[in-house]
């Protein structure tokens, strides 16, 4: 067989992979919705019990039977019918969804987003990487649609309430700061108060205080976002602004990002046989915005299949540190049910060549164990090359999948 048949053939069965992984979900899909209707049908039920009861307080004037009908609480079930009703609609959203969703988290500088591009054919233009600080500044959805001739993005903002809900008010509970703002002008016309005393010498919370004076110093770079209509459909040339901290050569010029709750970038992958798989590029942990693990810990726990973790060992020796600990215990809290070793993989970046860490990335693999690093495997793989990125670590998720997704599933639903 020669090398493009081969080609050709691996990306047939790994389109027929997919498929299959997907279709496996349409029988539980089935049967919540199935579910659904028969809740539903007993929540009109109890409405019209409720009414005739109604009907019959106004006509009986017996004390007792006036009593017995009181007694009668269609409310508490109501409230646990329609509490029921939330979860299954987010339940038959994940399982009818036509992509696999696939999480790829890490620490600032590993290689997510090099692994990101692999897979997708994007350029730093739409998933920005950098070698200064922190340059994702938002999550990003990416899906494949074979009908896009040039890639855009739909990015939708925050409003100003869901910006002091979601975003300023955890700063002012969590440092003690005192009331959060009552909206977004007195936000931009009042002095931030100071950092209390017992805070101002603890590192953490000082960088996290940074952090708030860079939303209050350029609230009037971002502002203006807020009024406008979400989604907004943004060409390609113009996604960076919205989703990273700096340019290509690094200047911090933007701030856009500041309002973005989410972007969903759509593009034609290179690779078609891997278009039901939705990749979703989460901010580097070690940023100081407050909020943003817990928003990661959701999406986590509601909108992702599988996790991928990634972290480039260093050339001249590594070890497990303290922010690779806390990532995946908080990527493990996400899901109390389900394990987080049961859905994600540690992907340790590999660069090749005469200052290659191909040494470290085995020495530390075989020490996740006893960090308690507890993942379904580890692949060993260059993020930046498209071919061992597909099939060092897309096929092989893709095979597990295969088999346990039904099992998954399963848990999760419980």
């Amino acid at each position: 067989m020669s090398p493009t048949m081969q080609i050709d053939s691996a990306s047939t069965l790994r389109a027929t992979q997919i498929t299959r992984i997907i279709q496996k979900r349409s029988p539980l899909a089935q049967k919540i919705e199935t579910v659904e209707t028969n809740l539903k049908a007993l929540s009109d039920a109890l409405r019209q019990l409720e009414k005739q009861r109604g009907h019959l307080l106004e006509r009986v004037g017996d004390p007792g039977t006036i009593a017995r009908l009181k007694e009668i609480d269609c409310s508490t079930i109501q409230k646990s019918i329609d509490f029921e009703l939330v979860s299954l609609k987010s339940l038959k959203s994940r399982f009818s969804r036509k992509t696999l969703n696939i999480g790829v988290v890490g620490r600032a500088r590993q290689g997510k987003s090099r692994l990101l591009q692999s897979l997708t054919g994007l350029s730093t233009a739409e998933i920005p990487d950098g070698d200064n600080q922190h340059c994702t500044g938002v999550r990003s959805n990416i899906h494949h649609d074979s009908h896009v001739e040039e890639t855009y993005a739909e990015v939708s903002f925050h409003t100003e309430y869901s910006f002091l809900d979601e975003v300023i008010a955890p700063y002012y509970e969590q440092l003690g700061l005192g009331s959060r703002p009552s909206s977004v002008q007195n936000f931009a016309d009042a002095l931030l108060p100071s950092l209390p005393n017992e805070l101002a010498e603890k590192t953490q919370d000082k960088a996290k205080y940074d952090h708030l004076c860079r939303y209050h110093k350029y609230l009037d770079k971002y502002r203006q976002t807020f009024s406008e209509t979400s989604p907004r459909r943004v060409p390609r040339h113009e996604i960076r602004e919205y989703v990273a901290q700096d340019t290509s050569d690094g200047q911090r010029i933007y701030f856009n990002y500041l309002a973005v709750r989410e972007v969903k970038i759509i593009c034609s992958f290179p690779n078609v046989d891997i278009g039901q798989i939705a990749l979703v590029d989460m901010p580097g942990l070690g940023d100081t915005g407050i909020g943003d693990e817990e928003r990661m810990m959701k999406t986590l726990g509601q909108d992702i299949d599988l996790v991928l973790f990634v972290k480039m060992p260093n050339a001249t020796g590594d070890y497990w540190g303290t922010e690779d600990l806390r990532l995946h215990n908080l990527a493990n809290s996400t899901l109390i049910e389900i394990p987080i070793k049961e859905w994600s993989f540690m992907v340790l970046n590999h660069i090749s060549g005469l200052n290659g860490n191909r040494k470290n990335c085995e020495s530390l693999a075989l020490s996740m164990s006893e960090k308690h690093i507890d993942v379904q495997d580890f692949i060993i793989a260059d993020c930046a090359n498209s071919e061992e990125a597909q099939i060092k670590i897309l096929d092989r998720i893709l095979d597990y999948l295969g088999k346990k997704v039904e099992e998954l599933d399963r848990q999760y639903a419980l």
